[in-house]
């Protein structure tokens, strides 16, 4: 495989057009889609300076402070899947400082090689898909071909071998037209797979507890390395497996591995939720756990730039663009470590939503929670309209009950369409070819009894 040192195309996008592809998935917080789109766009200009200066220019990471369910997460996530970019999300809370029980924020890093790497094989398999396919079918056809004419012993390979190859090649011939029309899809053949059964345990290592696969230990190993076992499975699926195996002849791994190790260093993305967890109510106060401020010391390193190992070798961290986001409701981003408050340059605050904001939530993204709804209860042949009326009315309520209880942003639109919608979910197979239009009247009423008892609006919504 070819080296690429170019960025993905999406990744040469304008930040006008940046933003413009959010705000298709995402209501309002233009400041914060700003700062993402800058901040991406920053990384095609530094593939365009000159060598010599290019290592020196590091990427300005992202603080982003707001309220639950107001579009952190699906900010982050919408660009890494724009840029095409190896991305993970992780959550503060589940790490903890070196010396404790439970993960390290190296195993940030490891997550996200598996992932580029997983990415660009994706990629090679895309390329390869046609010639593999055309491989399986040969193999799958000399078998179907063997059982046409009688049938023989399999050979050792799992396939069945004629002593005629002029006669069995014209057969082959004869049967792709039949295979492709699916007149075999539900034949059962037999062939013989790699044997990928090894165990996944947890053991401590000195980076602390890992996740080790004893694939990657023992594949090699005499006694399992080749190992196969026969399975007796249908043309179609068979088909598919061969798909696999083929490709993975086509494709040359280590070029892979060494461009997933590059994406990573230089395109990766790392999401890192709920940052105001490892942080107390001021730097004197440590909080329940002892290891928080320890945690932020380990990630000091992990931002500012540093080498960790991994199964694929040395991963440089220098360029990896870190976003952090945080509700920030019992602490601030003052509190934090002053050294990590400084790997974070950028701070964006995230506004909270409100009744006018719900209205465009339900309406307006590619993925409208009314467009959800409409489509799922389509499936039972019902017709679901909502009046302009209707959806005002969920949008008010929603907000209300954030300002009355604990604010959850837009995920308390979620809620309320279910509750509203419960009696016609559950009764929609009985009423197929019915249209059902929902008024603001019959909103309001249908969550007038649950509103009026707060304490029972709590236990519901």
């Amino acid at each position: 495989m070819s080296k690429r040192y170019e960025l993905p195309v999406a990744s040469t996008f304008t930040p006008r057009e940046i933003v413009s592809e959010l705000d298709r998935y995402i209501i309002g917080q233009n400041k914060a889609k700003r700062a993402v789109a800058i901040a991406l766009r920053n990384r095609w200009r530094r593939q365009q300076v000159p060598e010599d200066l290019r290592d020196e220019i590091a990427p300005k990471n992202i603080i982003m402070i707001g309220p639950t369910g107001v579009g952190k997460t699906e900010i982050a996530r919408r660009l890494a899947r724009l840029a095409q970019a190896p991305f993970v999300k992780v959550e503060a809370s589940k790490f903890t400082e070196v010396g404790y029980v439970g993960r390290d924020v190296d195993s940030i890093v490891r997550d996200l090689i598996e992932t580029s790497v997983a990415l660009v094989r994706r990629e090679e398999e895309d390329r390869v898909k046609t010639k593999a396919r055309d491989l399986a079918e040969n193999r799958v056809l000399k078998v179907l071909a063997q059982s046409e004419n009688g049938g023989v012993t399999p050979g050792p390979t799992g396939t069945f071998e004629m002593s005629d190859t002029t006669q069995q090649n014209l057969t082959i011939e004869e049967l792709r037209p039949r295979l492709r029309k699916g007149e075999f899809d539900d034949r059962y053949i037999e062939m013989e797979v790699q044997d990928t059964n090894f165990p996944m345990v947890e053991v401590f290592s000195a980076a602390g507890l890992e996740d080790v696969n004893f694939k990657d230990l023992f594949q090699n190993m005499p006694g399992f390395k080749g190992k196969k076992k026969k399975r007796k499975v249908k043309v179609t699926d068979a088909i598919e497996l061969y798909t696999n195996t083929e490709a993975e002849k086509l494709i040359d791994m280590d070029g892979v591995q060494q461009e997933g190790r590059r994406r990573a260093e230089q395109t990766g993305l790392v999401f890192i939720d709920e940052i105001d967890k490892i942080v107390g109510r001021s730097r004197s106060d440590r909080g329940p756990d002892v290891s928080r401020e320890g945690v932020q010391r380990d990630l000091l390193p992990l931002i500012e730039g540093t080498t960790v190992n991994t199964k694929y070798g040395p991963v440089k961290t220098d360029h990896i663009l870190f976003i952090a986001a945080g509700a920030f409701h019992v602490s601030k981003p003052a509190d934090m470590v002053p050294e990590l408050q400084g790997r974070f340059p950028i701070r964006v605050e995230l506004e909270s939503l409100g009744a006018d904001e719900f209205v465009r939530i339900l309406t307006e993204p590619y993925n409208a929670l009314i467009k959800q709804y409409t489509f799922l209860l389509k499936t039972e042949g019902i017709t679901l309209e909502f009046d302009d009326g209707a959806v005002r009315a969920i949008a008010e309520i929603a907000a209300n009950v954030n300002q009355t209880m604990e604010n959850i942003g837009a995920r308390r639109l979620h809620t309320i369409l279910e509750r509203l919608l419960d009696e016609i979910s559950f009764t929609a197979p009985e009423r197929s070819g019915d249209t059902i239009r929902i008024e603001a009247e019959e909103v309001r009423e249908s969550l007038a009894d649950v509103l009026e008892s707060e304490d029972l609006s709590r236990y519901i919504l």
